[in-house]
């Protein structure tokens, strides 16, 4: 049964709730909120971690009221409107449900969570009308630039895409995999494919639309750890156009690329963590008029990429009861496209849409059992 929240419907502040407060709580989550805070009625009534110290700690640093180690507890006391999670990848089903169920709407870090079983039981959880819903934190698909080019793209001015490049070549020391939920399968959910190159391929769906097969590769070159370092995949568009996906923890030179190129020209974006208009570029092919390559110049008033603009409009759902862009089947579509180029890595297949079901292994863990890959048969890193 869901418990009503009593606030968020214009009756009075916004009431957040901050699940997990390490880094991303406090780098993203909290500055988004604060800035938020300060143009609408929304108020931080409690922080909650597994830690009391951290929890207490950021409780003081943010000026919030309440600090709890027990999230049930916290939903239970403070009926919060909205959670925000940024803890690790393996509880983000259990957390989200429990929300859910107690009322509040959630804003969940990427990767959303390990496998497809648990988005759909998510998905299960969330509200008939009105809500609860969860949304997904992919904030690279937010912002002026990506929205002008989604909209040239769906009304057809640049031409039919035909050759894409998403790129998302970082680079990761073994010191970050000390952390002890990174590079496994059971606390991560995946390697650089699920956690760094699932931004720059969900931003890459938002523009381009459905996806139809893909082939893939993966391995695990430097890194001691179960998931993979790096992956490489062939994809097929609904619209025909043929893509190539890399996502690497291997590259000293670190970038996040998108370029599309269509019949009436190419639009190219290149970033790292996030984009501005100026990351943003846009190619006409012979034969385009100055006037009208001109036009296509106007991104407007730059609004970067953030984790703020994402929540400008995720809190303006909230209050309007409506479901919120990254939620539901817009926010499964890039975690079935990572589950596809895993199945297709492993197996040597290729994979279509839609053919990840509830009986298939890829459907309820990313290492879909291959020996190699599953839990306990990781080899090491090649030297």
């Amino acid at each position: 049964m869901f418990v009503t929240p009593s606030h968020g419907s214009g009756r009075g502040p916004v009431r957040v709730a901050v699940v997990g407060t390490g880094a991303i709580a406090r780098v993203s989550h909290l500055p988004a909120l604060t800035a938020l805070a300060a143009e609408q009625p929304l108020e931080i009534v409690a922080a909650v971690d597994v830690s009391a110290d951290a929890a207490e700690s950021f409780r003081a640093d943010a000026g919030i009221a309440h600090a709890y180690t027990d999230l049930d507890r916290m939903l239970a006391e403070q009926r919060p409107d909205l959670v925000t999670l940024c803890t690790p990848p393996r509880f983000h089903r259990d957390q989200t449900v429990a929300a859910l169920r107690a009322g509040a709407w959630v804003w969940c870090e990427k990767p959303p969570c390990p496998s497809l079983e648990d988005f759909d039981a998510i998905e299960a959880a969330e509200g008939a009308d009105g809500g609860p819903y969860a949304s997904i934190v992919f904030q690279h698909r937010f912002g002026s630039g990506s929205r002008h080019v989604r909209e040239l793209l769906a009304r057809g001015a640049l031409g039919r895409p035909l050759v894409v490049h998403c790129q998302t070549t970082w680079y990761r020391d073994q010191a970050y995999y000390s952390v002890p939920w990174r590079g496994s399968w059971a606390d991560e959910g995946g390697g650089t494919t699920m956690g760094h190159g699932i931004h720059q391929m969900d931003l890459l769906l938002d523009l381009l639309g459905p996806w139809a097969e893909i082939r893939a590769m993966a391995g695990r070159l430097v890194h001691d750890i179960e998931t993979e370092d790096v992956s490489t995949a062939l994809v097929r568009f609904g619209n025909g156009a043929l893509a190539t996906v890399v996502s690497s923890a291997l590259c000293p030179d670190e970038v996040s690329r998108i370029r599309i190129d269509c019949a009436r020209a190419t639009v190219e974006l290149t970033h790292l963590y996030g984009h501005r208009n100026a990351d943003w570029r846009i190619t006409p092919a012979p034969g385009v008029s100055a006037g009208e390559a001109a036009a296509w110049q106007d991104f407007g008033a730059d609004e970067p990429s953030s984790h703020e603009v994402q929540l400008r409009g995720l809190l303006a759902d909230l209050r309007a009861g409506r479901r919120p862009r990254s939620s539901g089947d817009d926010g499964r579509k890039s975690l079935e496209l990572v589950t596809a180029l895993y199945k297709a890595a492993f197996t040597g297949a290729t994979v279509r849409a839609g053919e990840i079901v509830p009986g298939d292994p890829f459907y309820s863990t990313l290492h879909g059992g291959v020996p190699g890959w599953a839990p306990g048969g990781a080899a090491k890193a090649a030297p």
